[in-house]
């Protein structure tokens, strides 16, 4: 039996725990939530304190709250169980993805696929080195996107056509959107050989589909015979509702990342 800790109670924190308490192979350790939970989770689950995160024995702990929480607690759920980041955009800080690095020779990090189609031949390729380009676009309705800085400015301004609000590097932009381009983060993860300043980000914020969710994964590999490189464009559409900033299928994806949780070791893992 598997014993979770989820951090965070918000719309993907309490499908989680719905599913965890109806799992035959889960079971709920607790849960925290930055706001009061009594009435809402029954008290035995409550955890007021994340530095008590070893209370019930969790084998995993899974946060689907914000970056800071990793930030600050990260290191120590790794020293008591797994751990699965829901906010992986915290990585793109250097000094926090090697201090997690450093944490989890003990049980292993686990960074969950989200919306990202094809993450494991991602992997394969960047550990073959024949991974040489990857660029993962995003479309959203501007009311989907919570942006920061620069970006925020931008997003509010677009009128009635779609507005490309970023192209760069995957590490600039998850500070500006820290609860939009977790998909990105994990693209970032899965192409060790590329990282988070290789890989790239396109982010659109279109008025025309507030109903949908677009993630477009554009990998590029070795070149062939005749000088033809190899190629593979994928594209998800996730219906969601408006103004979310998740779409609907990624709830199950996580669930089933979640379940995927464990077995694997110390060090960085993609689930």
């Amino acid at each position: 039996m598997v014993r979770v800790g989820v951090v965070g109670y918000g719309h993907l924190g309490q499908y989680l725990v719905e599913n965890i308490l109806k799992h035959p192979e889960l079971e709920l350790a607790w849960v925290w939530n930055r706001t009061e939970l009594k009435g809402r989770v029954e008290d035995k689950y409550i955890l007021s304190d994340l530095s008590n995160c070893g209370f019930g024995d969790p084998t995993v702990i899974v946060e689907v709250a914000h970056p800071d929480i990793t930030r600050q607690f990260g290191a120590k759920f790794l020293a008591v169980a797994d751990f699965m980041i829901g906010s992986p955009t915290a990585l793109a800080d250097v000094e926090l993805e090697t201090a997690l690095a450093e944490a989890a020779t003990k049980n292993g990090l686990y960074i969950p696929s989200g919306a990202l189609w094809g993450g494991e031949d991602i992997r394969k390729m960047s550990e073959r080195g024949t991974l040489k380009g990857l660029t993962v676009t995003m479309r959203k309705h501007p009311d989907s996107f919570k942006l920061n800085g620069d970006l925020k400015l931008k997003n509010e301004q677009v009128g009635s056509e779609a507005v490309e609000l970023y192209h760069g590097p995957v590490r600039q932009l998850c500070p500006l959107a820290p609860n939009n381009v977790n998909t990105m983060a994990a693209a970032a993860v899965a192409a060790s050989n590329l990282g988070f300043d290789k890989t790239l980000g396109r982010l659109v914020s279109d008025p025309t589909i507030p109903n949908w969710h677009f993630v477009e994964v554009e990998v590029e590999g070795p070149e062939g015979p005749g000088g033809h490189k190899f190629s593979v464009r994928t594209v998800r559409s996730n219906p969601a509702a408006a103004g979310a900033v998740t779409g609907s299928a990624t709830y199950a994806s996580f669930l089933s990342s979640l379940i995927r949780v464990g077995g694997k070791g110390p060090g960085f893992h993609i689930c």
